[in-house]
């Protein structure tokens, strides 16, 4: 067995050497043309990108659709009706033993302008450094950016940098005559956001040009220490919003309080008996499904830097859930979040009344093993059992006049949580890639966020990876989000690396 041990050792070897000689190759491309490549990713990045707004997005398949164009890249738009185009691009590679697809999305969430400090969500701007630390706009530079420096926009973070890394570290591998030893495809979804509800039907509609040995997802942050982070899964995901209703208009709360039914009180009932203080879900049966890690999965989070401290810090955090878990165990485990609350007016807009509804929205982050559509009912048969009429259309006269508890259900779309093994012979090849490229790697069984993993899984049969290259305070999915200048150098070099694996 001596021998095999050794051909792998040398294949190991090999990889490395190849993926190191294409990270240089990047960074070497790189250093004289950052203004050139920030550039074009402001001209992407100043492209509103809202999902629902399809003229918005068609715009933005079609710059990104520029940008493969002028590096030779074949490609074309995968199309589903009423929803944003998927961009597919391929490079073949005569004589390859294996195909590689990279995954980005290039849609964005929405934007509420009037919350990003002195710039716009799609004005792109250069700060000196984050907010948080007093960054301040600066002019673009010439030539040379600051490493710290940040660029701040809607998608920054999540997830046009991928794309403009991808398609730099493609001029760079082609500078430098470095042979590709795999097919290369693209697949940039236009609605990952939204919940990429036609992800499924465009996988099963283009199956034939979609096959490949790994998806590799870039999305998400790296680990808060700055440290590169590999994922094999992520958390699954659905929403759900829930509608408590009282008098059908708002009431006096002098006259009629202790009278009329207050809907907001209600609500907060329900949604307290859903989660204790440390966050461990109520509902009963909710955990059934739950597949335990592995070992392996179970070594790797033991590896992991503990950054509980500094992060509580960070984040102005007296305490943290989960009963002294830290959060890299938390994440895999399901999570039930109430992500907005509403009824009648806070602040300025507050007023002395009985709220006629009010409505909490709520998103599931589920880990294997679990259903989507299984853990919405638990939640509906949750609130059932509180005595409440469940109804899926705005409830009418006769019904309220009937039912003292009503509560209205609308749910989103969902996926199931997926992982890989990470002992498997292509995530090896992508580790080594990765270590190649920027060092020390932290390696985690799932990611906490939701990918459209599952859709992937489930039609394509092919194991995905996650390499992220955010920031880990990139403020995804908030007002002012960024990228920091380094991290969007790192992954050219990465994905110049993961190019060139053999």
């Amino acid at each position: 067995m001596r021998w095999l041990a050794l051909f792998w050792m040398t294949a190991a070897v090999a990889f490395a050497d190849a993926s190191h000689t294409a990270a240089g190759a990047a960074r070497k491309w790189r250093e004289p043309r950052e203004r050139a490549i920030v550039d074009e990713f402001i001209g992407l990045l100043s492209l509103p990108n809202v999902a629902r707004n399809l003229d918005d997005m068609r715009r933005n398949a079609a710059y990104i659709r520029q940008m493969m164009d002028r590096r030779g890249i074949r490609n074309e738009l995968l199309e589903a009706p009423n929803a944003p185009p998927a961009i597919y691009g391929e490079i073949l590679t005569p004589g390859a033993a294996q195909t590689i697809l990279f995954y980005a999305h290039y849609d964005g969430q929405p934007v509420e302008p009037s919350e990003w400090q002195n710039s716009s969500p799609f004005r792109p701007v250069l700060r000196t450094a984050s907010i948080e630390n007093g960054g301040r706009i600066i002019p673009l530079p010439a030539k040379t950016f600051d490493p710290e420096a940040r660029i701040y926009a809607r998608s920054s973070g999540d997830d046009k940098a991928p794309i403009v890394s991808l398609l730099t570290a493609v001029d760079a591998i082609r500078a430098a005559r470095l042979p590709l030893k795999s097919n290369i495809r693209f697949f940039f979804d236009g609605e990952e956001e939204a919940g990429s509800p036609h992800l499924k039907r465009i996988l099963e509609k283009y199956k034939a040009k979609l096959g490949a040995d790994v998806w590799i997802f870039c999305d998400g942050p790296v680990h808060p220490t700055r440290k590169q982070l590999l994922a094999f899964g992520a958390r699954g995901t659905t929403g759900l919003n829930l509608t408590i209703y009282g008098p059908v208009r708002e009431l006096h709360s002098g006259h009629y309080g202790n009278w009329a039914p207050n809907p907001a009180a209600m609500l907060a009932r329900i949604v307290a008996s859903m989660r204790d203080d440390e966050g461990r879900i109520l509902i009963p049966g909710f955990y059934d499904d739950v597949e335990p890690l592995s070992e392996a999965d179970r070594r790797a989070l033991a590896a992991v830097p503990n950054m509980e401290e500094e992060l509580r810090k960070e984040l102005g955090l007296a305490r943290t859930e989960g009963n002294g878990l830290r959060l890299e165990e938390l994440i895999t485990l399901p999570a039930l979040n109430i992500r907005g609350l509403s009824a009648a007016g806070v602040g300025a807009q507050s007023r002395n009344v009985i709220p006629s509804s009010a409505t909490a929205s709520i998103d599931l982050r589920l880990v294997s093993g679990m259903d989507h559509q299984r853990a919405s009912v638990k939640v509906i048969a949750h609130v059932q059992k509180q005595g409440y009429r469940i109804v899926y259309k705005e409830p009418d006269e006769a019904m309220r006049l009937r039912h003292p508890k009503i509560c209205l259900v609308s749910q989103s779309g969902g996926y199931n949580a997926v992982r890989a093994p990470m002992d498997s012979p292509i995530s090896k090849k992508i580790i080594e890639a990765v270590r190649s490229a920027r060092g020390e790697v932290i390696l985690m069984p799932t990611m906490g966020g939701s990918l459209p993993i599952a859709p992937v899984s489930e039609v394509l049969k092919a194991p995905v990876i996650l390499v992220p290259m955010a920031n880990h305070d990139n403020n995804q999915h908030a007002h002012n989000e960024n990228i920091r200048i380094q991290n969007l150098w790192d992954g050219i070099e990465m994905m110049a690396a993961l190019l060139a694996l053999e």
